[in-house]
């Protein structure tokens, strides 16, 4: 069974009465109302009203993509629209599936950790979300004190467990979790949003508590889903068994931290996870917090993230004997990106994306070239054949493997 899902609903704010969203196609863009933190959304390129917004496939499983396309050309030529209207074709993203959820995502996400709100100015930010959006990224993702909790997208996650210095302002408490997305939710002038994750375990807090916040605010209307981040392969177990013994919502998501140099938990926990109780993967910090950028080869840079004083652990980390190393790795495996006609950034996202149980690659980034260079790794991971992963190997030396590796 096929359902179509708009990608770009017409569904005017509650919170904005009066103003109403228009899908004006690529040169359509979610924008941020500075100042006010207003959600507003602003068209640069449309040439007038439109019947229909553009829409993309939305399966419950994967097909062939020879199969989705007929399917999809005969449900736009029945809406008199062609194959070129949807925002696939015009920007060439992909979209998976949120685990074996029926949310649709892009495979390219913005994240807003760092730079949203201290780095850099809402002007930027604001430039930032604009192509970010019309390059056909969906997925937004920010939490309760990300810069004020300020973003816009057509999926739209938080985090929870950092709100505050009180006792009662963090962890994974009902109490927290209910006033915390609330909170979250009045930032961003939304009635919900699409996902919600538990920003850590918290070992004070038990599970079934946990898990019954998380399918009480989604029973609100507050979230579509829940997910999880920085949580063991054990703990998600743990949650989604209590989500079954008492008829509750289990997460759908973990978010990982996943690069060149971090695979273990992505590469062997979570495919675990996927296959059995379906958790996806939506991973961050792609180019290892900058390292992986190269820009580190020479020392630290002033304006850089690692000359920072809350980030004095990743200057260590740069300096220290493994540090040497990794920048040692990374100027081989330059002449790969070299030989592929691309960034050695570029390189590192499309080796994130060519995992499959990769949902989405969230994307922080300080300024619009930043961002155009890599969004530009969907063109390269066409080219992210088994040889060329099979070298990268090599190089890296660090391949982990799974208990299947170790049968046969």
């Amino acid at each position: 069974m096929y359902l179509y899902k708009a990608t770009c609903p017409e569904i005017p704010n509650p919170k904005q009465k009066g103003s109403r969203g228009k899908c004006g196609g690529q040169g359509a863009a979610l924008a941020q109302g500075l100042g006010q933190g207003r959600l507003v959304r602003r068209t640069s390129m449309e040439t007038g009203p439109r019947p229909y917004p553009p829409l993309m496939l939305w399966t419950a499983n994967r097909r062939n993509s020879v199969v989705e396309i007929k399917q999809l050309e005969e449900f736009l030529n029945f809406h008199s629209l062609s194959l070129q209207d949807t925002v696939k074709s015009q920007t060439s993203m992909v979209y998976r599936n949120l685990g074996k959820s029926g949310l649709r995502v892009s495979c390219l996400g913005l994240g807003t950790w760092v730079t949203f709100g201290g780095q850099i100015t809402d002007e930027v930010a604001e430039q930032l979300m604009t192509i970010a959006y019309e390059s056909g990224v969906n997925l937004f993702d920010t939490a309760e004190v990300y810069a004020g909790g300020r973003r816009s997208s057509l999926v739209i996650t938080t985090k929870l467990y950092w709100g505050g210095k009180a006792e009662t302002e963090r962890g994974l408490s009902r109490k927290h979790i209910i006033e915390g997305l609330k909170g979250s939710l009045q930032r961003m002038q939304l009635e919900y949003v699409d996902v919600v994750f538990a920003n850590r375990p918290d070992g004070n807090t038990p599970m079934e508590e946990i898990v019954r916040a998380m399918t009480y605010v989604i029973n609100q209307g507050m979230a579509m889903y829940w997910g999880t981040s920085r949580w063991t392969a054990m703990e998600i177990m743990e949650a989604y068994s209590v989500a079954r013994q008492f008829n509750l919502i289990p997460p759908v998501c973990e978010q990982a931290e996943y690069h060149l140099f971090q695979r273990e938990k992505v590469e062997v926990q979570l495919p675990e996870l996927y296959h059995k109780i379906g958790v996806g993967a939506m991973t961050w910090s792609p180019l290892a917090c900058g390292i992986i950028t190269g820009k580190y080869e020479n020392g630290i840079p002033e304006s850089s993230r690692a000359s920072m004083k809350s980030y004095q652990w990743l200057k260590e980390k740069i300096v220290s004997e493994d540090g040497r190393k990794q920048q040692a790795k990374l100027k081989e495996l330059n002449h790969i990106a070299e030989k592929l006609g691309c960034t050695l950034p570029q390189l590192a996202v499309a080796w994130c994306l060519r995992n499959e149980g990769v949902s989405s690659v969230l994307l922080g980034t300080s300024n619009p070239e930043q961002l155009t260079e890599n969004l530009g790794a969907i063109q390269v991971l066409p080219k992210m054949t088994s040889h060329i992963v099979s070298e990268i190997d090599h190089i890296l030396g660090n391949k982990p493997y799974s208990k299947r590796d170790y049968r046969s």
